[in-house]
């Protein structure tokens, strides 16, 4: 018997993935990026993993592709507005870690030692 994935929870993987949340946070701020600058912001992601991750994304409808007509080619990746709702979201998750950490640095410390 196969099982099939409810589409939610693939579309929660994809948001949730490392780079999804990467991704999603960079393009945060309103701004269109490059795939080089998306690139050099993120550091870690190779090429192959950043393209897929974009893919995905554009492909759920989270981030706009606009290929512009000229050579070399220039490429420039936006949030959607379903794809803003979602960012909104992470760096809002992202605010709350980066306020609460040092209390769950504690929580681990004490788990640690017990």
């Amino acid at each position: 018997m196969q099982v099939t994935m409810c589409p939610e929870r693939a579309i929660m993987e994809h948001v949730t993935s490392r780079w999804g949340v990467l991704v999603l946070q960079a393009l945060s701020n309103g701004e269109a990026w490059r795939f080089s600058e998306l690139r050099r912001e993120l550091e870690l992601a190779s090429e192959k993993m950043l393209t897929q991750t974009l893919r995905t994304l554009e492909r759920d409808g989270f981030v706009h592709r606009e290929v512009f007509p000229v050579i070399p080619p220039h490429v420039e990746y936006t949030l959607t507005p379903l794809g803003k709702g979602a960012a909104g979201h992470l760096v809002a998750l992202a605010s709350w870690i980066l306020a609460n950490e040092p209390e769950v640095t504690q929580a681990q410390a004490r788990y640690d030692a017990s």
